[in-house]
């Protein structure tokens, strides 16, 4: 993780780069509890080991100093995030996580069909959905679903 001496917000490097759409895209939402009780080491461990995954495409992660972090992993399809959420070292991170790390969390699946992006000096730079799928769907996550 980074320092961002503007914000005072940590984020790993970069941006994932990603294909295009559709993929599958979960946002992990987590409000941090106090002390630091070894969540940077498993943060930075269970972030690197995600990318190792078959199916994952990338991540990006920040966290304010206020303890609000967002995590965003791009997957290439539901079975992988499935396959992510039960890895048994990412199965010890999340009990971690509700024990220790975090007052409050919340997962959520989306498919993303089409992206826009603000390029640099306003242009509007679009990827076009496959088979003109032009919604994008998207629900919570429950503890027994697919999530991060």
């Amino acid at each position: 993780m980074q320092q961002n001496q503007q914000s005072d917000t940590k984020t790993h490097v970069g941006f994932a780069t990603t294909p295009e759409p559709p993929y599958y895209v979960v946002i992990f939402t987590s409000q941090r509890t106090e002390g630091d009780r070894g969540y940077e080491a498993m943060a930075q461990a269970m972030f690197e080991l995600a990318l190792k995954r078959p199916g994952c495409l990338g991540a990006e992660s920040v966290r304010n100093v206020g303890g609000l972090g967002i995590t965003v992993a791009y997957f290439t399809d539901e079975s992988a995030i499935h396959a992510w959420k039960q890895n048994s070292e990412h199965l010890v991170a999340q009990r971690l996580g509700k024990e220790r790390w975090y007052s409050h969390a919340g997962r959520f699946l989306a498919r993303c069909v089409q992206v826009a992006i603000k390029g640099l000096r306003g242009m509007d730079v679009r990827r076009r959905p496959m088979h003109n799928d032009r919604v994008s769907t998207g629900s919570r996550l429950q503890d027994h679903d697919h999530a991060e």
